[in-house]
């Protein structure tokens, strides 16, 4: 808690002497102080990691909204534009493009939500380890129980190189690694990252999506943890209470194995086209975790259970606001990236 209340410090006397740029390196970069003491959480006894956790939030958000002062400052200093004059007048006689009158860029929507769900996780006390975009096949299959020739393996058509390198095609390429990484339990990680599958496009498919895997491990687990966990956290996602069950599925990483289902926030179970007049949605995979894949991480599954899932951002976000269809997401059309 000192060494947060030290970085505030430190920063409110940089804020009044370095610009966004050098505060954004100092503070959030890879080597950031900020940033470093993020990665300390793990070894916040668990009655203080909360609060903990919730003062680097905090403070992180304080940092961001420099950069919103910043261009306000810089804004009220600029030139006003007539916008009822002739385009000549307002530009100079320069060429300007679209982009460069509207705005110098935003973040794009997928990466906004990919990070408020990244934070709803830290604040439940989460770990964060990001994904890779290339991968092999040990960490894509037999890692996580897909021995060499297991039919279960076809059920991720994805992309591989030459050479045997895989584009991996679920987040679960990196279950492994946040075992041995973040082991002996507890262990609390989220894995988001970008994923690849050879399949036709369609308004529900794409080829290239984001997805986030949780891993949570530890002494007496149950299916019941898990339900908790995932209400908790979709809950603060869609701002709305949600029923929730689930149904059997089949995934060779998980047993018992589920697909997670929600009650529709868009008609409350009465019925609509984005739940197919069901009045549920189904939302992820997920289950409790192979006593296999345990055993591969160095997890002793005599002694520790655990749960893991994995969820589309791409289609939660389609979801949250009201998006027909995924292309959009990719497609870098101005007119769509411009409402959000």
């Amino acid at each position: 808690m000192n060494q947060i209340e030290d970085i505030q410090k430190e920063f409110q006397i940089d804020k009044e002497k370095l610009d966004y740029a050098d505060i954004k390196e100092k503070y959030l970069g890879k080597q950031g102080l900020l940033t470093i003491a993020l990665q300390e959480i793990r070894n916040i006894p668990d009655e203080q990691r909360a609060e903990y956790g919730k003062k680097v939030n905090d403070l992180k958000n304080e940092i961001l909204e420099t950069q919103n002062v910043e261009q306000q400052k810089t804004y009220s200093n600029k030139e006003r534009i007539d916008p009822t004059a002739p385009f000549d007048i307002n530009t100079k006689g320069e060429k300007r493009n679209r982009i460069s009158l509207i705005s110098k860029g935003a973040v794009h929507p997928i990466t906004k939500e990919v990070e408020t769900l990244v934070e709803i996780f830290k604040g439940m006390g989460f770990d964060v380890l990001e994904s890779r975009q290339i991968d092999d096949d040990y960490h894509m299959f037999e890692s996580v129980n897909f021995p060499k020739g297991h039919p279960a393996r076809d059920m991720y058509d994805t992309f591989l190189t030459e050479d045997g390198y895989v584009l991996p095609a679920h987040t679960s390429t990196m279950q492994n690694r946040a075992l041995k990484l973040f082991g002996p339990p507890p262990i609390a990680v989220v894995l988001p990252g970008r994923c690849f599958r050879n399949e036709a496009t369609d308004a529900g498919h794409e080829h290239t999506f984001h997805q986030i895997e949780g891993v949570y491990v530890d002494k007496d687990i149950s299916l019941g943890n898990m339900l908790a966990t995932i209400k908790t956290y979709l809950e603060a996602y869609l701002e709305k209470e949600l029923e929730v069950k689930v149904q059997p599925a089949y995934f060779p990483f998980t047993e018992p194995d589920c697909e997670f289902v929600i009650s529709c926030p868009f008609c409350d179970k009465a019925g609509c086209k984005t739940c197919g007049y069901s009045g549920w949605i189904e939302i992820m995979g997920c289950g409790m975790i192979h006593p296999n894949v345990l055993r591969e991480g160095g997890i002793d599954p005599d002694i520790y259970t655990g749960f893991a899932w994995g969820f589309g951002v791409d289609r939660l976000t389609m979801i949250k606001k009201g998006i027909k269809d995924i292309r959009h997401l990719r497609d870098s059309n101005l007119n769509f990236l411009e409402q959000f």
